[in-house]
């Protein structure tokens, strides 16, 4: 607009209204100008120019509206933001009371979870006017404190800004300019929080020979609340830069894990005191507490010109607990550092994902089986990770002891050119497990495509080796062992992108269905059959072993096969049979017409089959993609039969599934939950092939409480 001085204004606005005293603005009203230029737009139309396109128009901020305008909300409330050095002048004080100190410091931790969830430090941590200038304040154990905050605020950042797995709606880094008083080492912050301990360890002493003689009764339990408070956070800083140093060892994760367990044991007790601070006031002008040296608006002015985020505080005994989920979570991860195995590894960082951590402990997950974490780098010991992964999960002839091929330099050219592609694609596998789950979804997408060029390169390296192979004498056979390696990943990868859809809600109900098809029809039986046959290929290399060993000793003996795989594959079976009952029962409800479908004049089903699948279509050639026109060919015959045939062939399946459950030996919780579904799920469609009728009016609901992919289905 070419006028600057000309805005459209709301219908209750004043053009008269006098922002700055003395000052007032010749604004004109052009709210009719603009709905009568609007009249010339056809339905669906957008107004484009050079300068004003798509991307400024979602980037425009509506200027005086409370939700767009972050300025806006000072206005609104009938106060305005402390002054600093107002506030500062109670901060002063040489004495504050224990009961303020524990309110504050409480409230803090408050905001500090805040600042976890993605909020910023503005709106969270910095509304604490002691930590804009600890250097001014006087009580020791406030000031020691403040810098211990900022000091915790400086780990994680480095935590997160190393892990490289954060994005915008996880965390903010921006500090605002605030200055996180680098000139104070984390050595003599320790050193100021003992001192500080050791002082009131002193008053603890003189408040308890106080009491006996009765004159003091409730000093020592805010003297101990105080105490219990500053060695908390001393404790917490000790543990996160244990876990923090860059040649961290197996000893230091050790000692930090002792430490962290610490931090758990006090959180009762710290929630336990909470009463002997000061409540702080929660009033709704503002969307955080209100207590002695804090302020929710006092940064509002330096939050960008975009959209405000809705920041709510947590009470401090809501925050105690969230800190000690977040220590029972870096407990876990801490585990992969002990982990010498990339399977293992990948393994538990799958399971920790599943539960959402927060960034904080997905940072120092990718830090403590990365440590350098510059993701391309430390080259030399990926290729050894991925090296033992390969050799521990199919025992290909070429990596095994005294192996004859490598005798050859060029097979050994064609090996390492081929574990050195693996590098990238494993590398961004383990990465991505640090994201979110949202990301992930994205990100797996992408992965797909290195994979996919992946298992070209390992079918031509399976046959060269197989053709030098025959040429050894007492040679194995390498047939399709780097293949069905990374198959194996390939279709974890699949598997976990079609899920991730049920997690996150994206498929409707209608499209059940498919979904479940390809998973039973394809997928997990690819997948079994990929595990198979590397437990086929570990048993005959054990028995090669065997052989080798009986031999030199001059004894013949015979030893039971091993399968390293039974229980993985039993597992998938299982699963496998599970997903065959959720597609034959929703195609049983569709037919009784129980399951509400789109209008037929907007709906495409080949559209929306082919969107769900891309990745897999445009990009794999193995496992073969399943066109559109394949699923229906596919599944046409058994859309034919009638309900409670459909009913009672579903209901095989969550038998078979709960038969093969039931025979894993020291089940996980993982088993657990998909045993109680089977087991809910076959009652539930017993029923219906029995001539159970199904209500007229209510569809029958797919409850995701017990399992984030297969719901218990209720009629």
């Amino acid at each position: 607009m070419a006028n600057r001085e000309r805005f459209s204004l709301s219908s209750n606005s004043n053009l008269n209204t006098v922002l700055v005293p003395g000052v007032t603005f010749n604004w004109i009203d052009i709210t009719e100008e603009f709905f009568q230029a609007t009249k010339e737009l056809e339905l669906g139309e957008l107004f484009h120019d050079d300068l004003f396109g798509l991307f400024e128009a979602m980037s425009a901020i509506e200027m005086m509206d409370p939700k767009m305008d972050a300025g806006m909300f000072c206005n609104r409330v009938y106060r305005s933001p402390m002054k600093l050095n107002l506030s500062l002048e109670h901060l002063r004080q040489e004495d504050i009371g224990f009961a303020e100190q524990i309110g504050i410091i409480d409230t803090t931790w408050a905001c500090f979870v805040a600042w976890l969830d993605g909020h910023s430090l503005a709106q969270t941590v910095f509304t604490n006017l002691y930590l804009h200038n600890p250097h001014l304040i006087v009580d020791r154990p406030l000031k020691s404190f403040s810098i211990a905050i900022y000091k915790l605020i400086d780990i994680i950042k480095e935590f997160v800004s190393r892990g490289l797995v954060f994005e915008e709606e996880d965390f903010q880094p921006m500090v605002y300019g605030y200055r996180l008083n680098p000139d104070v080492s984390e050595t003599r912050t320790i050193g100021m929080l003992k001192e500080v301990e050791d002082e009131l360890n002193r008053k603890r002493k003189a408040t308890l020979q106080e009491q006996s003689t009765g004159t003091n009764s409730v000093a020592d339990q805010d003297v101990s609340a105080l105490l219990l408070r500053i060695r908390f956070v001393r404790i917490l800083i000790q543990a996160l830069m244990g876990l923090n140093k860059k040649d961290i060892t197996q000893a230091g994760v050790a000692e930090s894990t002792k430490l962290l367990s610490t931090c758990s044991d006090l959180i009762p007790f710290l929630i336990n005191s909470i009463q002997r601070g000061c409540a702080p006031a929660y009033v709704s002008d503002v969307h955080g507490p209100v207590m002695v040296g804090f302020d929710p608006l006092i940064n509002q002015r330096l939050l960008p010109p975009t959209f405000p985020r809705y920041t709510q505080i947590k009470t401090p005994s809501e925050a105690y607990k969230r800190l000690d989920e977040l220590f029972c979570r870096l407990r876990q991860v801490a585990k992969v550092s002990s982990y010498t195995s990339f399977h293992a590894a990948l393994e538990l960082m799958l399971e920790v994902s599943c539960t959402k951590p927060c960034i904080v402990s997905r940072s120092v997950m990718q830090l403590l089986y990365l440590p350098h974490c510059s993701r391309a780098a430390d080259t030399i010991n990926c290729l050894d990770a991925i090296r033992d992964a390969a050799r521990s999960f199919i025992s290909p002839p070429v990596l095994m002891p005294r192996s004859q091929l490598l005798n050859n330099p060029q097979a050994k050219d064609y090996l390492d050119c081929f574990l050195g592609h693996c590098v990238r694609p494993f590398s961004s596998l383990i990465q991505l497990c640090g994201h979110n789950r949202a990301r992930q979804r994205d990100k797996l997408a992408h992965l797909l495509e290195d994979f996919a060029n992946l298992q070209d390169e390992a079918e031509r390296v399976d046959a060269f080796l197989h053709n030098l192979s025959k040429k050894c004498e007492n040679g194995r056979p390498h047939l399709a062992c780097f293949g069905t390696w990374v198959l194996y990943h390939t279709l974890r990868v699949m598997i976990m992108f079609l899920l991730s859809g049920f997690e996150l809600e994206l498929y409707s109900t209608h499209e059940y269905y498919y979904i479940y098809w390809y998973l039973y029809e394809f997928l997990y039986g690819w997948l079994v059959s990929s595990l198979s046959r590397a437990d086929t290929f570990l048993s005959e290399q054990e028995n090669l072993n065997e052989l080798s060993k009986s031999k030199r000793r001059n004894k013949s003996k015979t030893k039971k096969k091993s399968r390293p795989y039974a229980r993985e594959i039993t597992i998938y079976q299982a699963v496998q049979n599970m997903c065959g009952g959720y597609y034959k029962a929703m195609v049983a409800f569709r037919k009784d017409g129980k399951v509400l479908l789109p209008h037929a004049e907007f709906d495409c089903e080949r559209v929306r089959y082919e969107h769900r699948f891309s990745p897999f279509i445009n990009v794999l050639l193995t496992p073969p993609p399943v066109q559109y026109s394949e699923f229906k060919e596919m599944t046409v015959g058994l859309e034919e039969s009638d309900s409670q045939t459909l009913y009672l062939a579903g209901c095989k399946h969550f038998h078979q599934a709960r038969t093969l459950l039931e025979s894993v030996h020291n089940p996980d919780q993982e088993v657990t939950e998909l045993l109680r579904v089977s087991k809910t799920n076959f009652v539930v469609l017993k029923l219906l092939a029995t001539g159970h009728k199904l209500n007229s009016t209510t569809p029958p609901d797919f409850d995701f409480s017990a399992h984030h992919h297969f719901p218990i289905i209720k009629i």
